[in-house]
């Protein structure tokens, strides 16, 4: 058996798609245009980039760009009177506060100062509080990708045996919630775990999110499961140069799996293409449109 192999990002092309052909409609029917605002603190490179990306797709998609770039000593107090303005802002609909902050600023104070039916990362406490109890709110970007892959290529998930590789608030506990919504068995795995390779090998569907490079092998899947690796982590070779891969063995995996994400290339399009959908999701909402189909859990 050889693994379907998931293209991420031919979905996030056809994703951002349907989502420029809402957002046009907005802006013809309603006089109306989603906008997004992006706050980066600092010079990380690796941020820099990501911001720089979203803020090209979000116009691509007809929808407004709002960046900010902060310098890195940016007082607490000077970011949060930032959000403050971005909250009030009529024209804006999502804000994302990059991550990570520096040092002194404290992350969890931010996140929650952004208005949560603004907060189009998911982040915010009363976002998280909505996701487990089941409720409507902004689910975070990277799931979210996660589950519509899964959709995709599962079909319905009602019924299957879910195994998230990863407790992280960002990732593995929203993911955990997003598939007991969609009627999985979910068991949740992480560092302590005992017998993890049992666990997963007994998994329909498996999302890696552990942070650990080519950690997930082959002998660990169950034949035919489904594989979802979020994991993204830059290695070194033999020859000096650094390749990206994933959380999983993906050569090994690929040859036990029925579907696997690869990586780069499959999770990180994804996200992209879900916060564009999340701050058109929040703009429907905000003036009590109908929201698109198969853009929200």
């Amino acid at each position: 058996m050889t693994a379907q192999i998931i293209d991420g990002k031919a979905f996030a092309a056809t994703l951002r798609e349907k989502i420029a052909i809402h957002v046009a409609h907005l802006k013809r029917q309603y006089g109306i245009t989603p906008g997004l605002a992006v706050v980066l603190v600092g010079e990380d490179p690796a941020s820099q980039v990501y911001v720089r990306s979203k803020g090209k797709q979000t116009l691509e998609a007809g929808m407004n760009s709002y960046e900010h770039k902060l310098p890195a000593d940016t007082t607490e107090a000077e970011l949060l009177a930032l959000i403050g303005q971005l909250n009030a802002d009529p024209k804006v609909h999502g804000i994302l506060v990059q991550l990570p902050l520096p040092g002194h600023l404290d992350e969890a104070l931010v996140i929650n100062a952004i208005d949560s039916t603004k907060d189009v990362d998911g982040f915010h406490i009363s976002n998280a509080g909505l996701l487990a109890t089941g409720q409507k709110g902004m689910v975070p970007c990277t799931p979210l990708g996660c589950l519509i892959l899964l959709r995709e290529f599962c079909g319905s998930l009602s019924g299957l045996n879910a195994v998230v590789i990863g407790r992280s608030n960002i990732v593995g506990k929203p993911m955990a919630q997003l598939l007991l919504r969609d009627s999985c068995t979910v068991t949740v795995v992480h560092s302590r775990t005992r017998n993890l390779q049992e666990i997963v090998r007994g998994a329909d569907v498996v999302v890696a999110a552990v942070g650990r490079p080519l950690f997930v092998q082959g002998e660990w899947i169950k034949p035919g499961a489904t594989v979802i690796d979020v994991g993204i982590n830059r290695i070194e070779q033999s020859d000096g140069t650094t390749r990206l891969v994933g959380d999983v063995d993906f050569d090994s995996a690929k040859e036990v799996a029925g579907a696997i994400t690869p990586v780069p290339g499959g999770v990180g399009p994804m996200t992209i293409a879900c916060l564009l959908a999340n701050t058109l999701t929040a703009c429907c909402r905000m003036h009590s449109l109908p929201e698109p189909d198969g853009l929200t859990a």
